[in-house]
């Protein structure tokens, strides 16, 4: 199975990135399978560039599955979506605080 490029990607549908990552996946488990019997591979870069490829698929199955509408925002995003505002630079401390003075 040839590599796939990110451009390859982008015109695909979720459904058929599902397949994709499934084929990928397959791949690697046969060279590493290959590997651990004893055998040798063909193209010893073979495994970095399978496990790149799926890497590739999972963060751009994730990337179409936010852009979904009605989706929660999840991760670092909605960490910071969703973060406190910051205190204003003369606020009072809260009742356990110690005020530092400079």
């Amino acid at each position: 199975m040839a590599i796939i490029r990110k451009k390859e990607l982008n015109g695909l549908a979720p459904a058929a990135l599902s397949a994709k990552l499934v084929d990928v996946r397959r791949e690697l488990n046969t060279e590493r399978g290959l590997i651990k019997s004893g055998g040798r591979s063909s193209n010893p870069g073979k495994i970095k560039e399978l496990r790149r490829t799926i890497a590739r698929i999972l963060t751009k199955l994730g990337q179409k599955a936010s852009m979904l509408p009605g989706k929660k925002m999840t991760g670092a995003a909605a960490k910071t979506a969703h973060a406190a505002p910051a205190k204003p630079a003369g606020a009072a401390p809260k009742k356990n605080e110690v005020k530092i003075s400079a």
